[in-house]
């Protein structure tokens, strides 16, 4: 995409235009890290970028933007009032790049590439910024957040992957604001919250959300986990926050799932705290898989997307048992859905406490001594097998087939025949004791 964008910039400049890489492509090449994506700002106008860039898309016309194979072109422009925190009312299209980057967020993010003689452009102080790992705002903190309130969050996702800290005045701005986070959509704030979890620096982000108060205004549910005592012959780390920041810390390029059910694992916990004989948490399993669907429901992630978290808040304490399981409910478990997120999560969840690994690495074990057949054999007697041997539909039809599934895995159920026959003294067994029909024969 690199080059892309150069050649854009060549094409705009061959016209008599100004061109130039722009945000955190530039940021990212000062920093030797790969960017994600390229964009560029030109004089242009949207019309003379879609005149030069026949196959151009004008996404965002109002605000002149342009998408050019893949590459964002946006017009240098000045943005005029905020009324809804998000979006500038009106903006007016400039010819003096010092102008566009002035509406921008932080500094680092305002530095414009030069990509024919590779000269930097800097208005705001960026490159110093840079050097010295500072998120710093643009011209007044509160005007900057107070003109788009995803900004708040947008400061803590800087600073976490890119481990800087915050400048102090940028900082006092987003304590004084955060409660305006609540103005902003939900989509939005989980897509921030997505990047925090999943772009580096996870644990680093959830303490800076904390201490800004911005935690308690889009998590209050991590929030309640911070100071609830836990069993220290168990969590010889403390308290619930401070285990759930150390999982945080200990995963590594995670998917979005994995990175939700580590933040919300043990979300169940301060709703069922009590001390008996130790500290308990009875129910807290079922009460954090409660938890984590009004948490994703609320932020508006997939139904698929929070079912694999529920899966995992609801599998996490399983392992435990695992040196304990019949083979059939053991190999049910290692088959089930996306295991390697359960497995990874369980990891993180040892490491951030006890550190024992254990059944991590039985686990591991035989999920690399089972061949996949033997995981999900084909079933050697079917309800249409039932159906055929005489017997009627019903509920235990299900219990029946679960039991021939518990023998095959068992390896009690070997072949055709075996299967067949234990399948007919089930079947009779169900019928006797509660008068249900027999066989048809």
């Amino acid at each position: 995409m690199e080059a892309q964008a150069r050649r854009i910039c060549a094409r705009l400049r061959e016209q008599g235009f100004a061109a130039y890489l722009v945000g955190g492509c530039v940021r990212d090449l000062l920093l030797g890290r790969r960017p994600k994506d390229f964009d560029v700002a030109t004089s242009a106008r949207p019309a003379e970028v879609a005149a030069l860039f026949p196959k151009a898309q004008l996404v965002g016309a109002h605000f002149g933007v342009a998408l050019v194979d893949r590459v964002e072109v946006a017009t240098f422009r000045s943005d005029q009032s905020y009324s809804d925190g998000r979006r500038p009312d009106q903006v007016r299209f400039e010819s003096d790049p010092r102008q566009d980057v002035l509406r921008r967020d932080f500094t680092i993010n305002a530095l414009l590439l030069d990509p024919a003689t590779g000269e930097i452009l800097d208005f705001t102080g960026g490159q110093e910024d840079l050097r010295n790992g500072v998120i710093r705002a643009i011209g007044d903190p509160e005007a900057g957040f107070g003109e788009d309130h995803l900004r708040l969050l947008r400061a803590v996702r800087f600073a976490a992957r890119l481990g800087f800290g915050i400048d102090p005045e940028t900082a006092a701005a987003i304590r004084k604001l955060h409660a305006s986070i609540a103005g902003v959509s939900a989509e939005r704030v989980r897509d921030e919250l997505v990047r925090i979890l999943t772009e580096g620096g996870a644990r680093r982000g959830f303490e800076m959300l904390d201490e800004l108060g911005l935690l308690e205004d889009i998590l209050p549910e991590a929030a309640a986990m911070k100071g609830v005592a836990q069993p220290p012959e168990f969590h010889p780390e403390g308290d619930v926050w401070t285990h759930t920041l150390m999982m945080l810390e200990s995963l590594h390029e995670p998917t979005v799932t994995l990175a939700l059910g580590a933040l919300l694992h043990d979300a169940g916990k301060p709703s069922t705290f009590r001390v008996a004989d130790r500290i308990r948490f009875d129910g807290h399993v079922e009460a954090g898989v409660r938890i984590t669907a009004q948490v994703l429901s609320r932020l508006r992630f997939s139904h698929d997307q929070i079912e694999r978290v529920q899966a995992l808040v609801a599998g996490h304490m399983k392992f435990k048992d695992l040196d304990r399981m019949r083979e059939s409910t053991l190999k049910r478990f290692l088959r089930q859905p996306h295991f390697d997120e359960h497995l990874e999560l369980h990891r993180a969840d040892c490491l951030g406490s006890h550190g024992n690994l254990v059944n991590y690495h039985l686990a591991r074990a035989r999920l690399a001594a089972l061949p996949p057949e033997q995981l999900r054999p084909r079933p050697l007697v079917t309800g249409a097998d039932l159906i055929a041997m005489g017997y009627t539909p019903g509920p235990a039809f299900g219990r029946v087939l679960a039991a021939l599934e518990d023998a095959q895995l068992e390896g009690r159920a070997g072949s055709r025949e075996e299967a067949v026959a234990l399948a007919r003294q089930l079947m009779d067994e169900e019928s006797k004791p509660l008068g249900r029909a027999g066989p048809r024969h």
